[in-house]
């Protein structure tokens, strides 16, 4: 199936902490040192235990290498790598998957919502979710990117999931547990990738908040405009596979986290 990532730098030990930040990163050379810097850096204010997994996602840049050199100053940053280019999906699985937190976040590597806004996906989580995804529905958005997003929110709507406006921020805070079962029987590799989980985590009753937070446009995107339609093909595969869409579930105290078998979802 899926090529197994090698486990690059020198591994942190694999008892638990409290919280794994998961960062996706294909060609990400220019940002990462002020990506990596920033995440440590507010992270070490706080009292938990870490760490810190970047997935390169078979870049040719010398992204790996300054990944390596940040892990030899500080061990709790970890390196996984594909060998080739699989996508996003297939990178924040290899990450979520490989990730030993009770809680997990999933952050883009430009930081286009700052690492500080982790603390209102925390509050908004509590004992009562299994997931708090940051929201970009109050942002103001350039208009080349609006027609594109209207008609995607519009389909994910219609064939995966319902009451969320934004699935695809990349500022996500999981249930550690929730979040391997998911990713776990996960298929998707490109961007649609956010819509699979969030279509999973409905389907099973966890309750997901969705959360404003500040975010800014960041230059440099990967998303080339036939990104979209690949995007809205893989929204109606989701919709094929995981069934009948119905409404995200208020939050309420989380359900135990139930096993998946052979990728379908239990009753």
């Amino acid at each position: 199936m899926n090529a197994s990532p090698r486990l690059s730098s020198r591994a942190a030990p694999r008892d638990p902490v409290e919280l794994s930040v998961v960062i996706p990163a294909h060609n990400e050379l220019a940002r990462l040192p002020r990506t990596l810097g920033a995440v440590r850096d507010h992270l070490d204010r706080g009292p938990d235990r870490w760490e810190l997994i970047v997935v390169d996602d078979g870049s040719t840049d010398g992204t790996a290498r300054q990944v390596r050199a940040a892990a030899r100053r500080d061990p709790r940053i970890r390196l996984l790598r594909t060998p080739a280019n699989r996508g996003k999906g297939h990178a924040v699985r290899t990450g979520v998957l490989a990730s030993r937190g009770r809680l997990v976040l999933v952050t883009d590597a430009d930081l286009a919502t700052p690492v500080e806004e982790l603390g209102r996906l925390r509050a908004a989580l509590g004992p009562r979710c299994a997931a708090a995804i940051g929201s970009r529905a109050r942002v103001r958005r350039h208009p080349l990117r609006l027609a594109p997003a209207r008609l995607g929110r519009t389909l994910i709507r219609a064939l995966a999931v319902r009451g969320v406006e934004d699935t695809q921020c990349g500022f996500k805070l999981f249930d550690g547990a929730a979040a391997r079962t998911a990713f776990a029987v996960a298929r998707v590799d490109g961007w649609g990738f956010d819509v699979e989980i969030l279509g999973l985590f409905a389907r099973l009753g966890w309750p997901v908040a969705e959360v404003p937070v500040r975010w800014t446009h960041r230059p440099g995107s990967k998303i080339r405009p036939v990104d979209y339609a690949k995007v809205l093909a893989e929204v109606v595969l989701i919709g094929l596979r995981l069934g009948p869409v119905r409404l995200v579930p208020p939050p309420r105290e989380a359900a135990p986290v139930r096993e998946i078998r052979d990728g379908r979802v239990p009753a």
